[in-house]
């Protein structure tokens, strides 16, 4: 089977450096590429999930239960289009739930596996023994947010903003 690359570098970065920050980067501009503003999309409840658990590793509980729970409801519209993602639908919600309730009671954060198929869960596996699969996640990873070089992202709002205020003028 055939599966978008994006898709692909989404799942290696969930299974072995666990760094759920690129997880979503990846996998948002598949979407904004492939099914522009459907905010109901497989790729937005996917890139919930992934940031679900980013929130839940850094005790962001709240955060982590809120959108661990709307991408769990957008990925309940497509167990067809997950078996097709070579997701097995039926073992995954219930390991989100389990998720949940793991955060809801205080849980620390633990990582899950996402039910691959045997194609996939290979393919991970191999990419995960090539870059290393992270034991402990430094926090380069976990803080990727708050650590990044945002300044490009800076500009833009900025340039946005005077170009806004010219065409007032």
């Amino acid at each position: 089977m055939s599966y978008p690359n994006d898709y692909l570098d989404f799942l290696i970065h969930f299974h072995c450096d666990r760094d759920y920050f690129e997880c979503h980067e990846v996998l948002e501009e598949y979407w904004k590429e492939t099914d522009p503003g459907n905010r109901e999309s497989v790729w937005v409840g996917l890139i919930q999930i992934a940031v679900g658990f980013y929130h839940y590793r850094r005790k962001n509980r709240s955060g982590a239960v809120r959108i661990l729970r709307k991408g769990t409801n957008i990925l309940k519209q497509h167990p067809d289009s997950l078996k097709s993602l070579g997701i097995d639908f039926d073992k995954l919600l219930p390991l989100l739930e389990e998720t949940l309730k793991n955060i809801v009671s205080g849980i620390d954060y633990q990582s899950i596996d996402l039910p691959l198929n045997e194609e996939l869960t290979q393919l991970c596996e191999q990419e995960c023994r090539k870059i290393g699969k992270l034991d402990v996640i430094p926090d380069s990873i976990i803080h990727r947010h708050s650590l990044r070089d945002r300044s490009d992202v800076i500009k833009m709002r900025s340039d946005a903003l005077l170009n806004r205020q010219k065409q007032k003028d």
